[in-house]
């Protein structure tokens, strides 16, 4: 539990599964209250990609990431492209010059992926799979896992159990 402070004194709490989203250029403080895991995606540019006198941190809550609150994206993922008949959800929270943040959901299924962008996750929940579609090599990804996969990378995702990702897409 803590809070993070713009410079302009603007605050905002976060907690237990809630995404802290701190843009490049950001000043201001943390207050942490507790003991916290903290799993960090850094995408370096050169660019300061927010305008104006203050840059705001974001803090989007874990409650915003169920299913009624993301947007069908079945018939085209924004992450993955034609998923076939998978269903999967997603919102994206943060999507300022190079750099897109968010949450993805899918339900059990599999699906071929050609060409994705560079995109860094963290699995939230349930289980998946990863397998290289150049060399067959396969990564099982549950629950506390965190996978980088490079831009041009193609190949399969398996969901074996629903599953739920936050994500950072670094163009």
């Amino acid at each position: 539990y803590g809070m993070l402070g713009d410079s302009d004194g603007a605050k905002h709490f976060f907690g237990p599964g809630d995404m802290v989203i701190i843009p490049k250029g950001h000043t201001g403080r943390w207050d942490v209250n507790g003991p916290i895991h903290k799993v960090w995606a850094v995408n370096a540019h050169d660019n300061i990609e927010e305008s104006g006198p203050i840059i705001r941190a974001q803090v989007d809550h874990y409650k915003d990431f169920a299913p009624h609150c993301l947007s069908d994206t079945s018939a085209y993922d924004p992450l993955y492209g034609n998923t076939g008949s998978v269903s999967s959800a997603s919102n994206t929270f943060y999507d300022v010059g190079l750099t897109k943040v968010g949450v993805w959901t899918c339900e059990p299924g599999s699906f071929e992926v050609a060409y994705g962008e560079r995109q860094w996750f963290h699995v939230v929940e349930g289980t998946m799979f990863v397998t290289d579609g150049s060399d067959g090599t396969s990564k099982r990804c549950v629950a506390g896992d965190t996978v980088m996969l490079p831009a041009g990378w193609s190949g399969y995702v398996d969901v074996v159990e629903s599953v739920k990702k936050v994500f950072t897409v670094a163009k």
